[in-house]
C-alpha cells in the first residue's frame, strides 16, 4: 500500500470515534451549512489538528533539503485522500452571514 494510504488509514482507526462523530456533524453540514457552522466548527478544529499533526508525521523529516517538493506532493495526495472521506474540511472555521 502507498505510504500516505497507510497513514490515512491509520490515522482513521486510530481515531475512529472523533471521525466518526465528525462525520454526520459534517454531512448535517453538507446538508444546511448555516444551520450547522457552529458545531462543524467546533468539531472541525478537533479533526483539522488530528489531520495535521498525521500529515505532519507524514512529511516532516522530508521537507528540508532535496526532498522538499517531494514533501509537497505527499502531503497534496494526503490531503486529497482525507477530501474524500470530509469534502468539506476546508470549510473549517469559516462564517457563513
Amino acid at each position: 500500500m502507498i505510504k500516505f494510504k497507510e497513514y490515512f488509514k491509520q490515522m482513521c482507526e486510530e481515531n475512529k470515534v472523533v471521525f466518526d462523530e465528525f462525520q454526520f456533524i459534517h454531512d448535517l453540514y453538507k446538508g444546511n451549512r448555516k444551520a450547522n457552522q457552529v458545531i462543524f466548527n467546533e468539531q472541525g478544529v478537533v479533526v483539522r489538528h488530528i489531520i495535521e499533526d498525521w500529515d505532519r508525521k507524514l512529511c516532516g523529516r522530508m521537507e528540508r533539503g532535496k526532498n522538499a517538493t517531494y514533501s509537497q506532493k505527499l502531503s497534496e495526495k494526503f490531503w486529497a485522500e482525507v477530501k474524500t472521506r470530509f469534502p468539506m474540511i476546508d470549510f473549517v472555521g469559516a462564517t457563513i452571514s
